[in-house]
């Protein structure tokens, strides 16, 4: 069983955080942030390892698990998470630090690194697609569409209601069961599930989906595109390292087509075999993808 203590930090954005917190503070800082719907037992396999010559934050964003869920959907809207994320870096007095992030947390990756690239100085993504990849899929990739229709769905205000008459252990199995190996999860269902059954737990989860301005057409609709799939997008500058379980069902390899472009010093490593939760469907490969890229980067950036 991995072995980290969970921190109660509470934040000038208004929420509190539980954090996995691990290593000394005197070693390279390295965050790592989950997606939905877990917390960041997402980095189970990762922390004790990374840890040992890293200084390891591993938040559970606001609205999961016992961390703070404000009411309302615009508390949800991605500004907030990532207000949260730079807020912790301050409060442990870190100034530049390694990002990385799975699902729902790689896109607030992205986002930091496009918006504070100051702070992020080695970014690293599992399974989460770049913005303006994902949004140009949405209407240009069929397959990446049908793909993402639960995303509509789950927008739907009375989602919670099914969620109610399925039982959270039926949800739990339908959806790990759908996306990623069953079998690699099942001894942690317990711990998944006291997590969504908090108060509130479902619907702050659920509304990070309700906040974001990605369009998801219908699969017979023709939308006006937006404007800015039609401009120059802002170049990722700082090295990256994208790990891609390739047997997605959520987030199709499309999402890597043309990734270069927009992320000039870009590695990516293609897990053969595994689906969206490759932290801990292939943690050791995860893992090991980490370490080597970091290990090489080590003494390029300060």
């Amino acid at each position: 069983m991995p072995e980290f203590d969970l921190t109660r930090v509470a934040l000038p954005t208004g929420v509190e955080l539980d954090v996995a917190v691990a290593g000394r503070p005197a070693n390279p800082p390295i965050i790592l942030l989950h997606g939905f719907p877990e917390s960041h037992w997402t980095w189970r396999h990762q922390i004790g390892d990374f840890a040992k010559d890293h200084f390891v934050l591993a938040p559970d964003q606001r609205g999961f698990a016992k961390s703070s869920k404000p009411w309302g959907v615009e508390n949800y809207t991605p500004d907030k998470p990532l207000a949260d994320l730079i807020a912790l870096a301050d409060r442990y007095g870190i100034d530049r630090f390694t990002l990385a992030g799975h699902d729902w947390g790689g896109a607030i990756a992205w986002m930091a690194a496009l918006n504070h690239p100051g702070r992020v100085a080695r970014l690293i993504i599992v399974n989460a697609p770049h913005p303006f990849i994902f949004q140009k899929t949405l209407f240009d990739d069929m397959a990446q569409r049908r793909a993402s229709q639960y995303i509509t769905d789950w927008r739907d205000p009375g989602f919670e209601k099914q969620v109610d008459r399925l039982g959270l252990s039926e949800f739990f199995d339908e959806h790990f069961t759908r996306y990623a190996d069953f079998e690699k999860v099942r001894g942690d269902k317990t711990i998944y599930l006291d997590q969504w059954g908090r108060p509130g737990a479902v619907t702050a989860m659920l509304n990070w989906y309700r906040a974001t301005p990605l369009r998801v057409p219908a699969m017979d609709a023709t939308p006006e595109r937006p404007a800015f799939l039609n401009r120059p997008f802002p170049p990722v500058k700082m090295p990256t390292l994208v790990i891609w379980g390739m047997d997605d069902k959520s987030m199709l390899p499309v999402q890597l087509e043309g990734l270069d472009s927009l992320v000039p010093d870009l590695t990516i490593d293609r897990l053969e075999g595994v689906g969206h939760f490759a932290t801990w469907e292939a943690p050791a490969r995860v893992t090991g993808a980490m370490r080597g890229w970091l290990d090489a980067r080590r003494h390029t950036i300060p």
